[in-house]
């Protein structure tokens, strides 16, 4: 990654036109020639980008003797072309104040508290949420359309497909739907019910699940999390 400090200024143009005037802004220039510039204040948000899949070129500005000494001129310019498309983004630069690369190796992702991985995991342990009397049968049930987060068997000995979001949507009731039409196929399996389980669903999501027969599940995080722990909790 290059990280620079400049007074700039930048002109994008292509699907639209914008201008920023010259000031003193970061400019980062990721491995892939993503380009991003940003202000001192405002959010995380740059004020001008252009995003991969793009090229960069970089050339040094020539001083023109015939422009009037009170214009300033650039030192170097930066262009970032989009691979696809025709939009430009050039980047004049008219002083810098640092140009410094830095090798930040291979990033291992965000490692978020509460996200389905989670949710699938404490369900799988505390089947019994689903019913009296339920029995795992394995996470990541494997399909011909992609895995089902768990199945199980109910007290009632029927199987379940279970669906587990963070926040559910009428996508993922669909999602339900595709999977419980395909493993009702399998005489060894059917009749399979399904259970659509998040942290929140949506009023619409939950029309849609009852509309297919699906039943509702509300995973409370913290309180599962809290069963599966065996540690002395002060709160």
């Amino acid at each position: 990654m290059r990280i620079i400090v400049a007074d700039c200024s930048a002109e994008y143009s292509g699907r639209l036109n914008a201008t920023l005037p010259e000031a003193k802004r970061v400019i980062l220039i990721k491995a892939d020639s993503s380009c991003l510039i940003f202000s001192e204040l405002g959010s995380y948000k740059p004020l001008n980008w252009m995003a991969a899949p793009c090229t960069l070129k970089e050339h040094d500005v020539e001083p023109d003797d015939t422009i009037p000494d009170d214009i300033h001129q650039p030192l170097k310019q930066l262009r970032v072309a989009a691979d696809k498309g025709s939009d430009i983004l050039v980047v004049s630069l008219y002083h810098i104040y640092s140009d410094q690369d830095f090798d930040l190796g291979t990033d291992p992702g965000l490692v978020k508290d509460g996200v389905e991985d989670h949710l699938q995991r404490y369900l799988a342990e505390q089947i019994e949420r689903i019913g009296d009397g339920a029995r795992l049968i394995r996470r990541e049930y494997p399909t011909a359309i992609g895995p089902v987060d768990i199945m199980a068997i109910d007290g009632q000995g029927t199987h379940v497909a279970i669906e587990i979001k963070r926040n559910g949507g009428i996508d993922g009731v669909e999602q339900l739907t595709r999977y419980c039409k395909l493993l009702n196929r399998d005489p060894l399996l059917a009749p399979v019910r399904g259970i659509f389980a998040a942290q929140t669903i949506s009023p619409q999501a939950q029309i849609l699940a009852k509309d297919r027969g699906f039943e509702c599940l509300i995973l409370d995080y913290d309180e599962m999390r809290g069963a599966d722990s065996n540690e002395l909790r002060l709160f």
